[in-house]
């Protein structure tokens, strides 16, 4: 079985995964983090799935930051989250690892579900291949609901709003290939992982979801469960990018 190690990039700690035998073409993962902060050292059905498909997984923390490219100092006081995912956590996931360009897929549940979908809606050429469990994307709602992070990063709600993902998506440029998943039962982020359903849906946009399993609702107990499905999908996306002809 592969192992963990603590890592520190760019003044900030990262959790690495290296498995017990790498992927012969070195595709790798980050893994970005919920607003608990919890991470997947002892999380034994992820692990599995990483060990098994000889992913390395980096995984940063950020704080309540939302991975959004807004300041958040709780996080930093000059870096965005964001930021810290493209300028120094992918350039140490390539130089280390030796990872090819388009070969580093994003996962992220919850907090971190919402953050993935929303990066690789705006770098898609970057992050092609993403899978988000439970994502939070309408976390504008959160706005004056007592959270202590996003009414510092935003002047109001709707501000918050117009950096969701779902206005990040663009018709004729983005992942191609992309999965999410959501517990029915997940009264606080359902509605709006199918309200992104039904956007990609009809602007043409290809993807594959999961809207129908149910499994504890929100939380880690339903991150578990989804856990096979999003890694494999993510390695075979991966695999797909290499082979596919520019």
């Amino acid at each position: 079985m592969g192992v963990w190690q603590e890592e520190t990039v760019a003044g900030h700690p990262c959790d690495v995964f290296e498995p017990s035998e790498r992927n012969p073409h070195n595709h790798a993962l980050i893994y970005l983090h919920g607003v608990h902060i919890e991470r997947l050292v002892d999380k034994q059905p992820f692990i599995d799935q990483f060990d098994h498909h000889g992913l390395v997984v980096v995984s940063p923390m950020a704080a309540r930051s939302w991975w959004t490219d807004k300041i958040c100092e709780e996080f930093d006081s000059v870096l965005t989250a964001e930021q810290h995912v493209l300028e120094n956590i992918l350039p140490y996931v390539q130089q280390r690892f030796e990872t090819a360009d388009r070969q580093v897929g994003l996962l992220g549940t919850s907090m971190g579900g919402q953050g993935a979908l929303r990066i690789s809606y705006k770098y898609p050429r970057i992050f092609p291949v993403v899978s988000a469990i439970a994502p939070a994307i309408d976390f504008h709602l959160r706005f004056d609901q007592g959270d202590e992070t996003i009414p510092l990063m935003y002047p109001d709600k709707e501000a918050v709003r117009q950096d969701t993902a779902l206005l990040h998506i663009h018709p004729l440029d983005y992942p191609l290939h992309q999965f999410f998943c959501c517990d029915p039962t997940d009264d606080n982020w359902f509605e709006s992982v199918d309200r992104l359903r039904m956007k990609l849906a009809s602007l043409g946009v290809p993807f594959e979801a999961d809207l129908e399993t149910e499994a504890g609702g929100h939380g880690f107990e339903y991150y578990n469960q989804m856990a096979q499905v999003a890694v494999n999908f993510l390695a075979e996306g991966l695999e797909k990018e290499r082979r596919r002809v520019p």
